[in-house]
């Protein structure tokens, strides 16, 4: 096979790479090509899943190709995989790739719905990466597949709010005795400003607190945060108290704590769990909600039951219990690493309901528990196809109907794709 060919690309894979064939059959993988474009590309190394090759030229541009809104795009930000792609392009792919995901799982006649997609400049959370070097502190995203940090001037998919933070966060950062050669910067975007956790290499001085505190005047940032490299945070400035309304209910979130990356984005997702669960819940109409965080679909799913929640991080469950205390609202915020201790067949038959909402890696203990269980409805909230395959497969083994399926593009412009997936035993659709 020599360096160089010419290829006509005819799909995009899970990463957001374009996909060609090559003439033995092999996968080749082309970063920032798209369906539809012919290129010419250079060969890297053959790996176990295929060909990994770089694009050299376009010589045929796919219908769908866009100017890419961001100027940082072009120059590699890893922020963001498609931006060259049309939306609507963009929303059949992600909608193909839950199908294909549950494809794999039993359920290849599954009815999807359209691909709820939220707007750019609306993520009210980033992870910045921060580098002291020769020429000062870069703060920014890393380049696609690379160690080396972009330094960012701006981003069309981050709350304009939070792109204001950059210039005076990085000035700040400069001065930073505690940034000796690298850190970290996570912002909240909550109700009462900016809410930062900054992780250094070096201990915190005096000079540096009082830095912190000048900058939370300054941006109006609620609260600072810091930490030593992997450490756990302190707070190191506190202007007034970091909250977020979440429907209706007031919490004090931790320092970075999760939250879903925007309000459109949690919105769709309340309005897909809430519009899956059954009409009717039988017997006393108790809800579990499964790797509950915050809060941010028990206090929704308390308008329609009694609503007990499971989450292992101990301040999640206290701002929740004190929010839901504060709010009146029928959640019970219970502590429990679901992990390490599942709850069993016996436990979850107390339930009408179950919302599940795993980490990344998905839930596989549980699923299996629950597909055996005889609760009626189980509600999957998934941030990770690959996993919403296998542990669906549970379901389809164990004869769960699947009842309805949608898909929500909250990481507009990525590769990330997120889904509500409602199971039941009856077969019967959820309520719409």
């Amino acid at each position: 096979m020599t360096d160089l060919a010419e290829l006509e690309v005819t799909a995009l894979g899970a990463a957001g790479d374009g996909i060609a064939t090559l003439p033995d059959g092999a996968t080749c993988f082309i970063p920032r090509a798209l369906p539809g474009d012919r290129v010419r590309a250079e060969f890297g190394p053959r790996r176990r899943d295929g060909v990994h090759a770089r694009l050299l030229d376009i010589l045929r541009p796919s219908l769908d190709r866009v100017t890419p809104p961001c100027r940082h795009f072009d120059q590699g930000c890893g922020g963001c995989t498609v931006q060259h792609w049309a939306p609507s392009a963009q929303a059949g792919w992600k909608r193909e790739r839950l199908h294909d995901a549950l494809a794999r799982a039993g359920y290849a006649d599954a009815a999807i719905a359209q691909t709820v997609t939220t707007p750019p400049g609306r993520r009210r959370r980033a992870d910045f990466g921060v580098r002291r070097g020769p020429d000062g502190v870069v703060l920014g995203f890393h380049i696609a597949g690379s160690a080396q940090l972009l330094d960012l001037a701006a981003c069309t998919v981050l709350d304009p709010r939070l792109t204001a933070l950059i210039a005076p966060l990085r000035e700040m950062l400069r001065r930073l005795t505690a940034l000796r050669r690298e850190g970290s910067v996570v912002v909240n975007l909550l109700d009462t400003g900016p809410d930062l956790v900054i992780r250094t290499d070096g201990p915190l001085t005096s000079h540096d607190r009082a830095a912190f505190a000048a900058f939370a005047g300054q941006v109006g940032a609620p609260r600072i945060a810091w930490a030593l490299k992997d450490g756990l945070a302190e707070v190191a400035a506190q202007a007034r108290p970091a909250t977020i309304m979440l429907s209706g209910a007031e919490l004090s979130p931790a320092p970075g704590a999760f939250l879903q990356a925007s309000p459109d984005g949690e919105a769709a997702i309340i309005a897909a769990v809430l519009a899956a669960l059954p009409a009717k819940l039988a017997g006393r109409g108790r809800i579990a909600d499964l790797h509950a965080g915050l809060g941010t679909l028990s206090i929704p799913l308390a308008s329609r039951g009694r609503v007990t929640a499971f989450e292992s991080d101990a301040a999640a469950v206290a701002a929740l219990a004190a929010a839901a205390g504060r709010a009146g609202v029928p959640v019970t915020a219970t502590r429990r690493d679901l992990d390490r201790q599942p709850l069993t067949v016996a436990e979850l038959a107390a339930f009408a309901a179950v919302v599940l909402d795993p980490p990344h890696a998905g839930a596989a203990e549980q699923v299996l528990l629950l597909a055996r269980s005889a609760v009626p409805a189980v509600i999957y909230v998934s941030c990770n196809p690959a996993a919403l395959s296998r542990d669906a497969r549970a379901f389809a083994q164990a004869g769960w109907a699947l009842a309805a399926a949608t898909p929500i593009d909250q990481f507009v412009h990525s590769a990330q794709l997120e889904a509500v997936v409602a199971f039941t035993r009856s077969g019967k659709p959820a309520r719409r």
